[in-house]
């Protein structure tokens, strides 16, 4: 083997510099060039039977080419993991040479979601569970607090990733864990563990091993303190499926999102409820975004959020307050800040209502994150209802969106929305135009707007 060179890598992007400076001429990222030793000649992986089984079907290096209409299709066969949201932000369940990597803040449980479907899928299948971080001790201590202490799930702890591959073909299993890819270093590789050389090689070994196998890939991986996976953006394109845990703090649900997924729709919601006995799904999540008030209250909105194929109710909460400074303050916990600013300035121009004197504090209940545009009629409604001092009329969904002249813009299935809503008993509706359906769900009725001032109408005529 040739002799090692040094090289430094950005942390942010992966980009390889030949010396140290301070900023990536690639990213422009600050202060993150790491020393990395790397081998002229990297490792074989993929040896042995295992590493040749499948080959031609999962790997795609036979270098023929053909024609797209000669290639044929057929539709991914799934794997169920027995935990019904898990299969929900996978598309549908597991997919054979799969590689999913689940990124989370310490502690949320992603060990414990893992831990508990595996055990699930090692009745009818093989399952090894890979740990770095702790010992076979402790995910025992774990698995009997689980109840699941008694499935046949292979253990082993490790953190070559060579030695993680040749024992993976050793046992051959169908599915393979790896807690957590941060641990994990390659012997190619002369850097630390957690470096991005390390990160980028191990996982891409760890991800040609599932293609040219067909064995699924669960990656653990840590995230930084602005809640992205930690290490290069590599590692998330290297992979089919990206799933990130998010919680409120001090809330004891759980909300598992998919940001990437080459088998399924993105922004899928899984929603779980962490317990001594661990995590328990959560069958119907609109309940706990609803806070159930006893008696009506001013400055709440109740929205039918769309979140992946699920339509949810969330609850909009707004707090209108004389400011005590130059500036008023725009704070949104939940949805964009920037569009909070945005919509209350065509609040004043198209609705007559100004707030520019006003703090105005937005929050989602529930710790949830809204990203589409239907949020903007409620959280223009609550603001309302919060800076008139009075709620609302009860039993009132609404969802819309609002464009810069003042138009209520329709959002898609707006239809499906208002039959979740009229299935929680919500008797009211206030939507876009272009979204009334033409029969209303059963005792619901339907106030179709074109704009926003139509809206701020309809809210008087109903609190008179």
């Amino acid at each position: 083997m040739a002799k090692a060179k040094t090289v430094y890598e950005c942390e942010a992007c992966g980009a390889q510099a030949p010396k140290w400076s301070g900023q990536c001429m690639d990213c422009g990222a600050w202060n993150t060039l790491v020393e990395s030793r790397i081998g002229a000649t990297p490792p074989k992986v993929g040896g042995g039977s295992a590493g040749g089984r499948n080959r031609g079907q999962y790997a795609g290096s036979s270098g023929v080419v053909v024609s797209l209409n000669e290639v044929q299709s057929k539709e991914a066969p799934r794997t169920s993991t027995g935990v019904g949201e898990l299969d929900r932000v996978l598309g549908g369940g597991l997919v054979s040479g799969s590689a999913v990597l689940i990124g989370g803040d310490p502690g949320i449980g992603k060990s414990t979601l893992l831990l508990q479907a595996c055990a699930r899928l090692s009745e009818n299948r093989g399952v090894l569970y890979v740990t770095g971080e702790e010992s076979l001790e402790q995910v025992r201590i774990r698995a009997e607090r689980l109840a699941v202490g008694e499935f046949p799930l292979r253990l082993a702890a490790e953190t070559c990733v060579e030695q993680i591959i040749a024992t993976a073909e050793v046992e051959k299993p169908r599915v393979l864990v790896v807690d957590s890819i941060q641990t994990i270093f390659s012997e190619g590789v002369q850097s630390a563990p957690g470096a991005v050389g390390q990160l980028r090689e191990s996982a891409s070994q760890l991800v040609r091993f599932a293609k040219q196998t067909g064995t699924a890939v669960f990656l653990v991986g840590h995230v930084t303190k602005e809640g992205q996976i930690a290490g290069p953006r590599v590692l998330e394109h290297m992979v089919d499926t990206v799933l990130y845990f998010e919680n409120d703090a001090g809330s004891r649900y759980r909300v598992i999102r998919a940001v990437k997924n080459r088998f399924g729709a993105v922004n899928e919601l899984g929603v779980f409820a962490m317990d001594e006995a661990g995590l328990k799904e959560v069958r119907n999540p609109s309940a706990i975004f609803l806070s159930g008030h006893q008696s009506d209250v001013s400055g709440s909105a109740v929205m039918v959020a769309r979140e992946g194929s699920r339509p949810l109710l969330v609850e909009v909460q707004a707090l209108v307050d004389s400011s005590q400074t130059h500036n008023p303050r725009r704070v949104a916990v939940g949805l964009d800040q920037n569009r909070l600013s945005m919509l209350l300035a065509v609040m004043h121009r198209h609705g007559g209502i100004a707030m520019g004197d006003q703090d105005v504090f937005i929050n989602v209940v529930g710790g949830l994150k809204v990203e589409e545009t239907a949020a903007d009629l409620p959280l223009l409604l609550a603001a309302l209802s919060s800076f008139r001092d009075k709620p609302l009329p009860k039993g009132m969904v609404v969802f819309g969106e609002i464009g810069l002249s003042g138009e209520v813009r329709p959002v898609y299935n707006g239809e499906e929305r208002l039959y979740e809503a009229a299935k929680h008993g919500f008797k009211l509706a206030i939507v876009p135009r272009a979204n009334a359906p033409r029969k209303s769900p059963d005792g619901m009725k339907i106030i179709p707007v074109r704009r926003l001032g139509d809206a701020i109408d309809a809210i008087l005529r109903d609190a008179e």
